[in-house]
């Protein structure tokens, strides 16, 4: 009975899992992880409490018989008995597979559940919105108390911490659909009024310094590209600029909350950024699809800040912390 449910719900897993790696649905590793581990949690205490003293139990027994058959027969002149029944108790006590697969993991996923959850969580960066800062392939880790400690699955912030602030690189839930999650640089806070205009950055009325560096070779896109380097706030960094392109496209969908804080025109886009909410922008600014697209990004979906490349398999020297 207990194998068969458990077969069945590995077989759900693998469904689930199938779709998702064949894009028939987006997956939510978050709950996924949540929902593993209480069910494991759930094998782990059954076995703890219910199966393994059964086990135990049943060895016992079978000792207890063995050891009153050996008198029996002692009683008879009878001292030589066959059976093993070290191997047999040692078979009794044996986890089943379908306890081995699911109790035997709890303590392994608990401890990912928590790391990921409460310190660190890795993500994989998937595209040039982020070049040169990082790289299409770069393995990241996301320092997820940085901000404040969530509720993993729903989000919700318990404890505070720092507030984001200008030019840090944050990870996020995506504002048109939660379950992606997105990478950009923090431009505007609370109150700030965030200005894109002619390709150049300011925020509350300031131009953001820049200073030119030469060209950038992008080997994904295999073209160079003029390449600044910026400072907001205390963070210097590196952004790309195309002059052959327009400062901006106008918005995928204007109707975003707080849509009214924009004003779109020809040469770019002016935003006040509301209260609780942050304003985000890809350093490769004219290949990013960003709050001057989508608008802003509610404190509720904030996933942690970005720190360190610890892996790139096709390029090692990548591996360090970043700005």
């Amino acid at each position: 009975m207990m194998s068969a449910l458990t077969a069945a719900l590995f077989a759900l897993l693998a469904v689930y899992l199938g779709g998702w790696w064949l894009g028939y649905w987006v997956g939510n590793f978050a709950g996924l992880l949540f929902l593993l581990t209480v069910m494991t949690f759930a094998y782990w205490l059954a076995e703890r409490l219910f199966f393994r003293p059964r086990r135990w139990a049943a060895a016992a027994e079978l000792e207890r018989q063995s050891a009153a058959r050996k008198l029996e027969l002692a009683a008879k002149g009878i001292t030589q008995v066959d059976g093993d029944v070290a191997a047999a108790r040692e078979k009794i006590l044996a986890q089943p597979w379908w306890l081995d697969w699911t109790a035997g993991l709890f303590p392994v996923i608990i401890i990912v559940f928590l790391l990921r959850s409460f310190l660190f969580e890795p993500f994989k960066i998937p595209s040039g919105s982020m070049v040169p800062t990082l790289l299409v392939g770069d393995l990241i880790l996301v320092n997820k108390f940085h901000y404040g400690i969530r509720l993993p699955v729903i989000n919700k912030k318990i404890i505070d911490n720092h507030d984001p602030k200008r030019g840090d690189v944050m990870v996020f839930r995506y504002p048109p659909d939660p379950r992606v999650d997105y990478i950009k640089r923090v431009v505007g806070i609370p109150g700030d009024e965030v200005a894109y205009v002619n390709q150049r950055l300011s925020i509350n009325g300031k131009e953001v310094p820049v200073q030119a560096l030469g060209e950038f070779y992008d080997e994904d896109s295999l073209r160079y590209s003029p390449q600044f380097k910026e400072k907001l706030g205390e963070v210097e960094h590196r952004i790309l600029v195309d002059p052959k392109r327009p400062s901006f496209f106008g918005s995928d969908d204007k109707r975003f909350p707080f849509h009214e804080n924009c004003r779109y025109s020809a040469e770019g886009v002016v935003c006040k950024v509301p209260q609780g909410h942050y304003f985000m922008m890809g350093d490769n600014r004219d290949n990013s699809q960003d709050s001057r697209y989508w608008g802003f990004v509610p404190d509720e979906n904030i996933v942690g800040r970005a720190f360190f490349v610890w892996m790139n398999f096709g390029n090692l020297g990548r591996i360090g912390a970043f700005h």
